[in-house]
């Protein structure tokens, strides 16, 4: 068995969310489809695998806006894991297919994982055993901290069907005696939601040791911020700047930037830091406890907000008209790094978290990430155009402590970036573009054949220790298998591979240019031991 790879090592791995699993049902998820993935990652020389935010998705079906900061995606649940496991049968985990195959039917598999884990939930309550029992009182026990608010909030979601800041004011303001009423007369759809919850951490974490049997490191995805219609916002409203109605005074996003001409309004609300500091940043604490208990590593989403961040007007339609605060910096990191009781944070041990440092990087958010020794993301997409950081993208600027990516969920594809010939939605003019794919093409030495494969070779020779390609360059697939694009609310998040793109031949040649970049696993040679 190979051992997991931390950040420290020289490695490689794939970044493919779950959703775009191929399988029988509208939207992948952690059944035997993820473990095919991991036994690809482990042929081709891969060591990790990366992954993006897995809480239950929100407005857009974007992991980015979850409904909780703890809770995971009930549609990540797998029908056959439930059915080995007892709890559902074959007739029941049947799903008619959609017809599009390339795409997840987010509407379709709401629909089909609701049903089916409310017939799981009552075969559980019917013919559960001693030690089922045992092991979900466990889990509902140690995640009581945030499992019963998230339970609440999905209760009253359900009932109200609107946002929490529109329910009655007794619950929208959390008086005592009606979440007890609550909990009393709600008692089995409180228990339904701890009983998907308990199933989604199962899966999870038999995932991750299946992962790590095979010496695979799963890299997480943490949002800096958290959606304004989530359990976190509605338990917790006194960490967050809203107006007495709930609503948010301000709101995140970026100003106008190369992914945006009016800049992206996220919506979602900003953080009161000095009430998180009050509390010695416990709930922040709490969040990524959890998460280094399911990945191995976690990716800090926005880290430039930790030193700034940007407001928002809350009624403002755009992100153009906004202004800089300052952000918790090292006061935060220190309390983490405190918290965890763990030096991995300063000192020469591995780091827990990759800074996701992309954007208008300032020297104040270099010496952040420097101070507490966190890598930083080079993407070689930007490295060749006119991002005012494109120089320290090229990788014969790359420092040892880092991660290269060819591109990230919001980019395009290697080759769609590549074969772009301008769009209303870029900063890019078509000469801007064309200059970007002569100096590409010069600096990689390429003839533009195989573009994807050209870029994949020079993250894995640059001296960076972490290189992480999207899947769907490995597979040289093009602007219709984007994953997201910034600033469009509507069609992300939803491409999917078909059965059979992971060949033998794609883990063979992936595993070949691994190699010679020494970042494959060690073979182990047996020794014959002398008498």
């Amino acid at each position: 068995m190979n051992r997991r790879p931390t950040l420290n090592d020289r490695a490689s791995g794939l970044l493919l969310h779950p959703t775009s699993l191929p399988n029988e049902y509208p939207i992948g998820d952690l059944g035997p489809a993820a473990r095919n993935f991991a036994d690809f990652l482990a042929q081709s020389g891969q060591r990790w695998w990366q992954m993006l935010p897995v809480g239950p998705a929100g407005p857009g079906n974007s992991p980015y806006q979850a409904s909780s900061a703890f809770a995971g995606n009930p549609n990540l649940i797998s029908p056959e894991m439930l059915r080995i496991e007892g709890f559902v049968t074959r007739s029941d985990a049947t799903c008619r297919r959609s017809k599009n195959k390339n795409r997840v039917d987010y509407v379709a598999a709401g629909e089909f994982k609701q049903r089916l884990l409310r017939t799981a939930y009552e075969r559980y309550r019917g013919r559960r055993t001693r030690k089922q029992s045992r092991e979900f009182e466990e889990f509902t026990h140690d995640q009581n901290a945030w499992l019963e608010d998230f339970a609440l909030f999905s209760v009253f979601s359900e009932k109200y069907g609107m946002a929490w800041n529109r329910w009655p004011n007794e619950l929208r303001s959390r008086l005592p005696r009606a979440l007890a009423k609550a909990q009393h007369e709600l008692h089995d759809g409180l228990e339904y939601y701890r009983f998907v919850q308990w199933q989604f951490a199962r899966q999870w974490r038999a995932l991750k040791a299946f992962c790590g049997e095979r010496g695979i490191g799963l890299i997480g995805d943490i949002p800096i911020f958290v959606s304004l219609d989530s359990a976190d916002v509605w338990a917790h409203p006194e960490l967050f700047k809203l107006r007495p109605d709930g609503k948010p005074q301000v709101v995140a996003g970026v100003p106008p930037d190369f992914f945006a001409k009016t800049g992206q309004r996220w919506g979602n609300p900003h953080y009161r830091w000095e009430a998180h500091a009050r509390q010695n940043y416990r709930w922040w604490i709490d969040r990524l406890r959890q998460s280094l208990e399911y990945v191995d590593v976690v990716r800090l989403d926005h880290y430039i907000g930790f030193v700034r961040f940007y407001e928002i007007p809350g009624d403002a339609l755009t992100a153009e008209k906004g202004r800089y605060r300052k952000g918790p910096g090292a006061e935060f990191f220190s309390a983490v790094t405190r918290a965890l009781k763990s030096a991995k944070l300063e000192g020469g041990t591995p780091p827990l978290f990759i800074a996701e440092d992309l954007g208008t990087v300032t020297p104040e958010v270099k010496a952040l990430r420097d101070r507490f020794q966190l890598p930083g993301m080079k993407v070689l997409q930007f490295a060749f155009g006119k991002d005012p950081e494109a120089r320290n993208y090229q990788p014969h600027r790359y420092a040892q402590n880092a991660v290269v990516y060819t591109g990230t969920h919001d980019n395009d594809t290697t080759v769609g970036w590549f074969n772009d010939k301008g769009s209303p939605s870029t900063t890019r003019s078509r000469g801007d573009i064309q200059e970007e794919k002569q100096f590409t093409l010069r600096y990689l030495h390429s003839n533009a054949s195989a573009i994807h494969w050209d870029m994949i070779r020079a993250a894995l020779s640059s001296v960076a220790n972490t290189s992480i390609f999207p899947i769907q360059d490995v597979l040289g697939l093009g602007s219709e298998a984007r994953m997201n694009q910034p600033g469009t609310p509507e069609g992300n998040w939803s491409w999917r591979m078909r059965e059979g793109m992971l060949s033998k031949k794609l883990a063979k040649t992936l595993r070949r240019l691994t190699e010679v970049y020494e970042r494959a696993p060690v073979k182990r040679h047996k020794t014959r031991l002398k008498t």
